[in-house]
């Protein structure tokens, strides 16, 4: 096709050159990420130990003003650590520590902690069916996304209200179905898409304390990908959103 003089050996080339410049763009793109976080770090850190200093010598009066300083600089570093996660999830395949665990286990105990954090506003997480199953996959990695999840789960559901988990298997279409619903907002239908690529929040949660970095859904694709799954978006029907994961039943 490529040797071809007329309009479609044209159109293939033209193709063919489009879709290296797209592989070029996100290549650099994953690299400028990983880089520039990595730069970062340097000066957060110098930062720090900026602050502890000041602190020592400052009047207490100026203390008030020292923890929102310190509280920022957390936030950079949260940033910088999710950054450089969701760059290492991009390249490594190859490098997943693949063993047999224990998913509703593993369900269990994030939970927990996620309810640990509920508790501060006045919500709960609870399980509302389980399935005892075992799954094949790199635990580190799955649990981080779990993780990520739940922790947005709980920043968005209103306060008195529950962040509600299951796990049920679906045989006959070969896959695990884990369910994390919350009692928020929810999202715009052409919104919900959305909510997977890094940096995205939504307009009316773009504050921080709210709407939170933006990355934290990113990395729980990711990391759902390498095990070749897959997560959805969708609205519940009498309020809040719905994440399914969609995992494939091992033999």
């Amino acid at each position: 096709m490529l040797c071809r003089k007329d309009e479609l050996g044209e159109l293939a080339q033209s193709f063919n050159s489009m879709a290296e410049k797209l592989e070029e763009l996100v290549t650099s793109q994953r690299r400028l990420i990983r880089d520039i976080s990595h730069e970062l770090r340097s000066p957060l850190t110098r930062l720090n130990i900026a602050l502890e200093l000041t602190r020592k010598k400052t009047h207490p009066d100026c203390e008030e003003h020292l923890k929102r300083i310190e509280k920022e600089a957390e936030e950079l570093n949260v940033m910088i650590s999710s950054l450089l996660s969701l760059s290492r999830l991009e390249t490594c395949s190859k490098e997943m520590k693949i063993t047999r665990f224990d998913l509703a286990e593993m369900i269990r105990e994030v939970a927990e902690d996620g309810n640990f954090e509920a508790v501060a506003k006045n919500a709960m997480v609870e399980l509302v069916s389980m399935k005892d199953v075992f799954i094949d996959g790199d635990p580190d990695i799955f649990r981080r996304a779990l993780e990520n999840i739940i922790r947005n789960a709980v920043r968005h559901t209103a306060p008195g209200t529950g962040v509600e988990i299951s796990l049920q298997e679906d045989l006959p279409g070969g896959y695990l179905h884990i369910t994390i619903r919350d009692h928020g907002p929810g999202l715009p239908e052409e919104e919900l898409e959305k909510i997977f690529q890094p940096f995205y929040r939504f307009e009316e949660a773009r504050d921080r304390e709210t709407g939170g970095a933006g990355i934290g859904l990113a990395i729980a694709r990711r990391s759902i990908d390498l095990h070749k799954g897959n997560i959805r978006a969708s609205n519940a029907p009498d309020g809040g959103l719905i994440l399914t994961i969609f995992l494939p039943l091992g033999k």
